[in-house]
């Protein structure tokens, strides 16, 4: 087995060792917003969730969905969390299949900060759309990840079709 290094990736986790605890959580500030915009990157929310662009994205289209409370421990959130999570999941697929078209998606959550989570104490899932082909030398060879389109544009776009497929 061949092994890709991301030395990228570390150094933005890394990043948080040094902020303080008391830190305004991104994921809070996000499930409390009235409007939608490109400084919070909102695209949708629920009863229970939030959906927002991920500012460090790995591809273009790269959502997070959050519990709208701060809690990190998968075992304490509360069932209607939980599925409401998992509905906005398969949203998320809805949406970004008819935007993008990816071969495939990596979903996930980063449990803990030993397991990658850059915000431990607010859990949140990741959605990323995939295309055959879409690992390349460039990161690798100069530690840049080339994302194919404005994460603003993308914002409007994926919330535009949220707010379609909900009519």
């Amino acid at each position: 087995m061949e092994h890709l290094w991301s030395p990228w990736r570390s150094k933005y986790i890394s990043s948080f060792k040094d902020k303080k605890e008391d830190v305004t959580c991104f994921l809070c500030e996000a499930a409390k917003c009235t409007d939608f915009n490109n400084e919070n990157l909102v695209v949708y929310k629920s009863d229970y969730s939030v959906v927002l662009m991920n500012r460090y994205p790995y591809n273009s289209g790269h959502l997070l969905i959050a519990p709208n409370i701060h809690i990190g421990d998968i075992l304490k959130l509360g069932t209607n969390y939980l599925l409401d999570i998992n509905v906005l999941i398969q949203k998320s697929i809805i949406v970004l299949n008819n935007l993008y078209h990816p071969h495939g998606y990596n979903i996930g959550a980063n449990l803990g900060r030993a397991a990658g989570a850059g915000v431990p104490d607010h859990l949140h899932f990741h959605v990323v759309p995939r295309w055959n082909g879409d690992t390349n030398f460039v990161p690798v060879l100069s530690e840049v990840k080339i994302i194919s389109e404005y994460i603003e544009e993308a914002r409007e776009r994926i919330e535009f079709e949220f707010k379609r497929i909900a009519n």
